[in-house]
């Protein structure tokens, strides 16, 4: 990355747009302290996360566009365990709930290896909120889903904003990034190179729509 800056604020949903490698993800993995800058400075909510990474991962979800679910355990069992780790009071009840909240209460009990692409994006959902934290780090959220499960995974993410969560998403579907995003950044080569709302992006480019606002500014 080069010198990319950015803030979220609460309450705020903040889309993240780039071509395939451009550095979206690594953006979000340094930010989910998975992987260290080479400078520069990352706080979350108030923390500094390079001076403490474990304190800052309990403010923070990180949801990957990969699953990576243990095939033998089930929804509950994987959203039950994190809830444990993350010191929730009644993990149990809480990974139902969430399971449930999200669609997938039908399918608690089905080891995850036996689960579509959809359904284990749900899981991984509820394992990323488990702690209600107040930032969300969401890579691709709606991949996979049909457009019933696009629509309801956005209105979650419009519900958790209106909550006083930062969340900030990385997505190639321009229309959904349209939908729920207060402000956009475009990253290119690593570098961000246009950033504001909507409205400002369309007067910046002379264009009419997002998709063709991307295309000015990343070309």
């Amino acid at each position: 990355m080069d010198a990319l800056s950015l803030r979220v604020a609460p309450g705020e949903i903040y889309g993240l747009l780039g071509s395939n490698g451009a550095g979206k993800t690594t953006t979000l993995r340094m930010l989910a302290t998975l992987l260290r800058p080479d400078g520069g400075t990352i706080h979350i909510d108030g923390i500094d996360a390079l001076r403490a990474p474990m304190k800052a991962r309990g403010r923070l979800a990180y949801v990957p566009a990969e699953a990576g679910l243990p095939e033998r355990l089930t929804p509950r069992e994987v959203v039950t365990l994190f809830a444990q780790i993350q010191g929730v009071t009644r993990p149990k009840k809480r990974a139902g709930e969430l399971l449930e909240m999200l669609g997938a209460g039908p399918i608690a009990s089905t080891p995850c290896g036996q689960l579509s692409t959809g359904q284990k994006r749900r899981v991984v959902l509820a394992r990323a909120l488990v702690h209600a934290p107040p930032l969300l780090l969401l890579d691709e959220p709606t991949d996979g889903l049909d457009v019933q499960g696009r629509a309801e995974i956005l209105a979650l993410m419009r519900r958790l904003a209106g909550e006083g969560r930062a969340v900030l998403m990385s997505s190639h579907i321009m229309g959904e990034v349209e939908a729920v995003c207060g402000r956009v950044g475009i990253v290119v080569s690593g570098k961000k190179v246009a950033e504001g709302t909507l409205p400002q992006l369309l007067e910046q480019t002379g264009t009419c729509d997002l998709s063709a606002a991307f295309l000015a500014l990343s070309s």
